[in-house]
């Protein structure tokens, strides 16, 4: 009969009321055991369990989980956890009047969110002191920088708050290109030397010298006779998505790359470029040669790097981050390069929703976690407006984008006058300002930040709905700020094709402006004909000036190719590393298209990162719905149980093509932990009833049931093991104990021996290959080492401390000499245990960023497995035991590892995952190599192969496969 649940605790609030809800509605649907909701939710009986406490909120999935097992409302029950979500995180302190404890929380934010940080804002910047030394150093040593990233991932925060305070004397000049570079950089340069921008401006078209000149005068005044200038251009990517002049973005680029390589240079210039720009500048002749020794690439933060800017700020206002918090926050940003916006904004909203002085993971989830903070920020703002400001709303921010022609989508500065006057204009504006969507300045509107288009899916769908009509829109507005900076000039009215593409256009999406521009297009069109022979003189021109440039460039060509090979070695690298980061994401979505990525950027570039990621795209499924793993000692076979309550059998001979053998069925109980005997003729296992069962599979075709033994464990039974000879059998409990039993007669088992010593639940045990010493692991962070020479007489040898948390994982080596145990503080340890009595550390394994659930060495003890529940299995060379190194990671693995092992052919192991799925993976290169394009269905297209490796020869890498 199953255990009753423990009474809720008396004290009202969230959480309890949350779980007196969810208990309800397991009454409701017939008080299903516990049990059967772990087979219908695909979750463990301990997970579901716990959400019904009321000692802690569940997380949304484990709840919608349990609403589905049920057969309660899903939709009701996400809106129940998301307002319980926010009880939670606004959970009162304690008043000050009542217990004088109370700190008092800031009421400035330690974080900037989706915003940029700024010169001002040095003192609350941190995690990028390293970069920061290195761009300094840069500077002071070749005077021009280029500094490229992802969007997201800190360019202009590190060159604003890190670079610039690091620079006294004169003010840097800091500033965004925008559509006419030239006009922005005269405005910046005229403002500080007390001249007129227009004749600054026509003066840098005209010649590069002009820059250095005007930074020479405004040098003049300084106080400094030595003083030099810092020029930082911030979104440089704009002269290629903004500026539509070609002539205009040259001249801008020689005049910066004149000014910081002449000789009397008393100026340092520095750009910031999104990485998927790298080939456009490659374009520029006059950039190619300087981007060889200027090129300075911005990576993702390292773990302490995210722990140092999500932390310090926060303890800088006397703010504290829950652990939990900080946990979740490192584990979404870690290795991914523009996430610093996402983790920013989050952290913004989160602060929002501090429970005094901390931030919590709680308020953390209220927001809506990292990705959906900024979308439930999002459409809080959509939904606080009516549908007509809905409808203005969708346009503005249409309006602020631009789209991207083989690159992402980017933001668009648009002048307050490109948008029509209007109290709902004004209203809507202010709305997604305040909820810093928005920047607005007083000439200026633009997106806070690109964040923004990648994570609000309701941004993404109006950019889907009709991307050419948005494209054609864009142009429109565009012409009409042409027409009107030049006097309504008729010569730049739309004719022809133009025009009558531009009338389909909806009415109700034009401004003001647009409107006038198309009504004096249409009357320009009847002078078409007249005006026929000046366009032709137009054309000509043109082709003339075009013929001029492909001379120019072809002469560039021979002296920058040198540099060319070097731009194109460091293009190649980073295209590499982004379709390897693709093909991970795609794996379980579009195999085909993964594996065909993944091997075009193995022979693109061969390095550690595209080597994993060709090994991680590339595994075989087993079987699914699977809950225990086992493999016997000469790794041949395997022996999987099944939800469906079956026990089979499977030739692993070839694990290319893996052939079922047998099967048994029984109970769906009847195992949660399988383990096979010497010779793989005897396999134990034990349920969720803490039964223990013994099957014959002598015969793998026929396995049949030998006996069924209660455990007689007071608790959870988490693991068990048999020993060299067969003829003992071990199990560890959740009752802080180890039991040893007589197991030489499978069909009598009688128990040995039960011995004590842990001070909390007993997780793994293991046998040495000759049977003298069991290890066992536990919660209280130990590993005891008994001698069990004598089952009876069992006695402690050793206890093993040195980690953090509890320890869930342990195995030997095939000579006994080495024992290697994991654990959850993320790191497994290596111990000298040949004399158990003096045992000795070894090397430690540390590279996961989740728990170490299962450990393993393969059979010629070469190596070391680990299985973390960050979702990678590591492969660490254990050769020299003192200082094991990683030699492969295989990434991608959905729901975290449960179990890994080796199989009988070489470089293969066999994984099971927490979302119950068994995989086959090949840890050799060349067999992956050899065998990928069996997976793939389609070859890559060209319009693909461009997507992803802009720039190169469409060569697909498995071109004969249909």
């Amino acid at each position: 009969m199953p255990r009753g649940e423990r009474p809720l605790e008396a004290e009202s609030g969230p959480l309890r009321d949350f779980a007196a809800r969810l208990r309800k509605l397991r009454e409701q649907a017939g008080s299903p055991t516990y049990r059967d909701l772990a087979r219908r939710a695909h979750y463990s009986i301990g997970a579901l369990s716990a959400a019904a406490a009321g000692r802690q909120l569940p997380s949304l999935a484990v709840t919608l989980a349990y609403v589905r097992a049920c057969g309660g409302d899903v939709r009701e029950w996400e809106l129940i956890w998301r307002r319980t979500a926010a009880e939670c995180a606004a959970g009162s302190v304690t008043p000050a009047s009542a217990a004088g404890e109370a700190e008092e929380t800031p009421a400035v934010s330690p974080y900037v969110g989706l915003a940029a940080f700024r010169q001002s804002d040095a003192d609350a910047f941190f995690g990028r002191d390293e970069l920061t030394g290195r761009l300094v150093e840069h500077l002071n040593r070749k005077r021009f920088l280029v500094l490229f990233g992802a969007s997201g991932s800190g360019k202009s925060s590190v060159l604003r708050a890190g670079v610039l305070p690091r620079f006294t004397g004169e003010p840097a000049l800091v500033f965004t290109p925008g559509a006419r570079p030239l006009e922005e950089c005269a405005i910046h340069l005229a403002a500080r030397a007390r001249l007129t921008p227009g004749a600054v401006a026509d003066e840098l078209a005209s010649e590069p010298r002009t820059l250095h000149r005007v930074v020479r005068q405004i040098l003049a005044r300084s106080p400094d006779p030595a003083g030099e200038l810092l020029v930082v251009v911030d979104q440089f990517e704009e002269v290629f998505t903004l500026c539509a002049d070609a002539e205009e973005r040259d001249a801008f680029v020689s005049a910066l790359l004149h000014a910081a390589h002449t000789p009397d240079s008393r100026c340092r210039v520095a750009l910031a470029v999104r990485s998927d720009f790298y080939t456009h500048c490659t374009r520029l002749p006059a950039l190619v040669d300087a981007l060889a020794e200027a090129h300075v690439p911005v990576g993702p933060m390292t773990l302490d790097e995210l722990r140092a800017a999500i932390v310090q700020p926060a303890a800088r206002l006397r703010l504290t981050v829950e652990g939990a918090l900080l946990a979740a926050l490192t584990a979404d940003a870690h290795g991914r390069p523009g996430a610093l916006p996402l983790l920013s904004h989050a952290l913004l909203e989160t602060w929002h929703r501090r429970r005094g002085n901390t931030l919590t993971l709680a308020g953390f989830q209220a927001a809506g976690g990292f990705e959906g903070a900024l979308a439930q920020t999002a459409e809080a703002f959509h939904a606080s407006l009516n549908e007509a400001q809905q409808t203005l709303a969708r346009l503005l921010f249409l309006r602020l984008i631009a789209l991207g022609e083989g690159t992402e989508d980017t933001k668009r500065r648009v002048p307050r006058h490109e948008l029509d006057e209007g109290h709902d204009t004004t209203l809507v504006l202010e709305q997604a300002t305040r909820a810093r969507l928005l920047t607005v300045d007083r000439d200026h509107v633009e997106i806070a930040h690109e964040a923004l288009i990648r994570c609000w899916p309701r941004l993404g769908g109006w950019l889907g709905e009709n991307r050419d009509r948005l494209r054609l829109h864009r142009a429109l507005t565009e012409a009409t700020a042409v027409w009107e900076s030049l006097d309504r000039d008729p010569d730049t009215l739309y004719r022809g094709l133009r025009l009558a593409a531009a009338r389909d256009l909806p009415k109700e999406t034009l401004t003001a402006r647009e409107r006038a521009f198309l009504d004096a297009s249409e009357a320009a069109e009847q002078a078409q004909t007249r005006r026929a022979r000046h366009r032709i003189r137009r054309l000509r021109r043109l082709v003339a000036a075009l013929v001029v440039l492909l001379l120019c460039a072809a002469t560039a060509v021979g002296h920058a190719l040198r540099s060319q090979r070097t731009v194109t070695a460091q293009r190649n690298h980073l295209l590499a590393l982004q379709a390897v980061e693709t093909a991970t994401a795609l794996r379980t979505r579009d195999r085909s298209l993964a594996v065909q990525l993944a091997l075009a950027a193995y022979r693109l570039e061969e390095n550690r990162a595209t080597r994993n990621g060709l090994l991680s795209v590339a595994p075989h499924t087993l079987a699914r719905h699977v809950h225990a793993l086992a493999v016997t000692p000469d790794g041949r076979r395997l022996a999987t149980a099944h939800d469906d309550g079956s026990l089979r059998m499977w030739d692993m001979t070839d694990p290319r093509d893996p052939r079922p053998l047998g099967a048994s069925h029984g109970h769906p109980d009847s195992a949660h932990t399988l383990a096979f005997g010497p010779g793989g003729e005897t396999l134990a296992g034990v349920g969720e009833d803490g039964v223990i069962r013994l099957w014959d599979v002598t015969d793998a075709g026929r396995p049949h049931l030998r006996s069924t033994t209660p455990s007689r464990h007071g608790d959870f039974v988490f693991s068990l093991a048999l020993s060299p000879d067969g003829r003992t059998l071990a199990t560890g409990s959740y009752d802080d104990t180890v039991r040893l039993w007589h197991v030489r007669d499978p069909a009598r088992p009688r128990l040995l021996k039960e011995l004590t010593g842990h001070e909390s639940n007993v997780k793994p045990v293991a046998f040495s290959p000759d049977g003298a010493t069991l290890a066992s692991g536990s919660d209280d962070r130990t590993v005891r080492l008994w001698d069990v020479t004598d089952p009876r007489h069992a006695s402690t040898t050793a206890v093993l401390r040195d980690h953090d948390d509890f320890v869930v994982g342990l195995a030997f080596s095939r000579d006994g000499r080495t024992l290697v145990s994991g654990s959850d503080d993320r790191t497994a340890r290596l111990w000298d245990v040949g004399d158990p009595r003096h045992h000795r550390r070894l090397g430690r394994l540390h590279a996961h960023t989740g728990m170490i659930g299962y450990v393993e060495f393969t059979p010629d003890g070469h190596e070391v497995i680990t299985a973390g529940q960050d979702g990678t299995v590591r492969l660490w060379s254990a050769t020299d035991r003192s200082r094991p190194t990683e030699r492969a990671l295989l990434t991608g693995l959905s729901g975290g590892l449960a179990i890994v092992l080796p199989l009988a052919a070489p470089d293969t192991v066999a994984t099971l995952s927490n979302d119950h799925t068994i995989e086959i993976w090949n840890t050799d290169v060349a067999r992956v190599l050899a065998h990928a394009c069996a997976h793939v269905r389609t070859p890559l297209t060209t319009a693909r192969w461009t997507r992803h490796f802009p720039g190169l020869d469409h060569r697909p890498p498995c071109p004969h496969h249909d």
